[in-house]
């Protein structure tokens, strides 16, 4: 300032007071999007992890004893029922057929002779001339002969099958395994196991669930509320370890008559179509099985909740464009989206994006959003399933 005179150093100073005085414009309010949550009607699915099992599986023995001379499929084929699998060498048993039938001539020849013998033992004892006891004992050599042709008879028919034994065949339709005789090894009837084959369309899908689940569904249908006599089975769907939408569709069948007192568990088994045959027995999956009716409710993203200690909240946008908390009570997750079971209200502005620049009572600047439809679409409910809402695991909307 040296140099300066007195009336130009205090218009300086005067300048730069006035500037200092000046306060900073506040910033902004902060940008968030908000959208209203998405109303559907949904139905709950009730999730449970199990393994895939067949239906029949057979272990395949040989009826007839023998040396096995051919093997008629490949290992891991599909085969059909009565498809022959195995040849056991069948001459020892034509030659016993054959002797059989030798043996069942002799006896029509001999039953031929005591018939006649005995017709013309009555004519003898009509005439007195041959006593009671004779013609007595001719019949009873009729009668003799007539057994020992039915004996004959039987061991064609036993020898008959025992030729058609030597074809071993596929008594069901399914995947085989692989063979575990060699030809020129000897088997043994109903000992010797040559392979397995199970079944597999449909197939079941074995799991187990808690007491809970078991009297939830017993209370349903007590209350006649879980599902009309006019639908057939509970609908389930399966999706295996490596995908992400349950495909394989089916239906339960079974609930055992007991809970297993070590686990408190239940076992149930559902049926499962498999037209490609590519579900195999012990495979591990996920299955979702119905668990209520359909029902209105109102979903939003699911980033748009936190977690406020032991509450769960969502931000609002409340009058005057503040933002607000609620509280709310979280359902079912799906395909992104979270089902708000209390809490929200149908034309609240939920905040969706920008979360992170809520701070409750201050006001923020909202640009409206539109919240996504799910990912996932599901088929609904069968006609007249009524169930009321449960606490099931997982959401699906419904038409």
């Amino acid at each position: 300032m040296r140099g300066l005179s007195a009336p130009i150093l205090a218009a300086v100073l005067c300048v730069v007071a006035a500037a200092c005085a000046k306060k900073p414009p506040p910033p902004p309010p902060p940008t968030v999007t908000a959208a209203t949550p998405l109303r559907m009607n949904i139905v709950d699915w009730d999730d449970y992890d199990g393994q895939f099992e067949a239906p029949d599986s057979v272990d395949v023995r040989p009826r007839v004893s023998g040396y096995l001379i051919s093997v008629g499929f490949k290992d891991g084929d599909f085969v059909h029922k009565g498809q022959r699998l195995f040849k056991i060498d069948p001459r020892p048993y034509q030659a016993a057929l054959d002797q059989a039938k030798g043996a069942e001539q002799h006896d029509v020849a001999a039953l031929a002779n005591a018939n006649t013998q005995a017709a013309r033992g009555k004519v003898l004892l009509a005439g007195h001339a041959v006593s009671q006891q004779a013609y007595d004992q001719l019949v009873a050599n009729q009668r003799q002969a007539q057994a020992d042709l039915a004996s004959a008879q039987g061991a064609v028919r036993t020898n008959a099958l025992n030729i058609t034994f030597t074809d071993v065949t596929a008594p069901l339709s399914g995947r085989i395994s692989d063979r575990r005789v060699s030809p020129g090894n000897l088997v043994t009837a109903d000992t010797t196991v040559l392979t397995n084959i199970v079944s597999l369309d449909p197939i079941w899908f074995g799991f187990t669930g808690s007491e809970a689940m078991y009297l939830k569904y017993e209370r349903a249908n007590l209350a006649g509320t879980r599902i009309s006599s006019r639908v057939r089975a509970n609908p389930v769907e399966v999706r295996l370890q490596d995908e992400s939408t349950y495909r394989w569709k089916g239906h339960m069948d079974f609930v055992d008559n007991g809970l297993d007192p070590s686990s408190g568990t239940v076992r149930a088994r559902a049926v499962i179509d498999n037209p490609t045959h590519f579900l195999t027995p012990g495979m591990f999956g996920h299955l979702r099985l119905l668990g209520s009716g359909a029902y209105p409710a109102l979903l939003i993203p699911d980033q748009a909740t936190s977690t406020d200690q032991t509450r769960e909240v969502v931000y609002v946008v409340g009058a005057g464009d503040k933002v607000l908390v609620r509280e709310v009570k979280l359902g079912p997750l799906f395909g992104g989206l979270r089902v708000i079971r209390q809490g929200l209200g149908p034309d609240d502005r939920v905040i969706i994006e920008g979360v992170q620049r809520a701070t409750p009572g201050v006001q923020v600047r909202v640009r409206m959003g539109r919240t996504p439809a799910p990912s996932t679409s599901i088929a609904p409910p069968p006609q007249g399933y009524t169930e009321p809402l449960p606490t099931g695991a997982t959401a699906a909307p419904a038409a």
